[in-house]
């Protein structure tokens, strides 16, 4: 296999996990019962800022357990692509979005 397929593979198994990402903290931020700070004005005080991670923190997080799921599903079902995995990391995304911007808080 050569560098390009090898990268052209890697890229596709991880497109589902990044735009599944992009989708959950874009959107959850636009929300207008959000608490997220990722979309609002700078002019909050300093322990609203510091008490939730900012978008690129949750990018990144909710790519990294889009990436964990996508891989458990290929070590279960033994290939990639199959549906309940993506549903599984929907699930996974939307749980680890709420954890990060403390939905259970009033």
């Amino acid at each position: 296999m050569t560098f390009y397929l090898l990268a052209n593979h890697l890229l596709n198994f991880a497109a589902p996990a990044a735009f599944l990402a992009l989708l959950m903290v874009g959107l959850s931020g636009l929300l207008p019962f959000s608490k997220s700070n990722a979309f609002k004005s700078k002019a909050i005080g300093k322990a609203a800022r510091w008490s939730r991670p900012g978008w690129r923190w949750q990018l990144a997080l909710v790519f990294a357990v889009n990436l964990l799921v996508t891989v458990g599903g290929l070590v279960f079902f033994g290939h990639d692509g199959r549906l309940l995995t993506y549903a599984f990391m929907a699930l996974a995304s939307a749980l680890v979005q709420w954890l990060l911007q403390r939905g259970w808080t009033v």
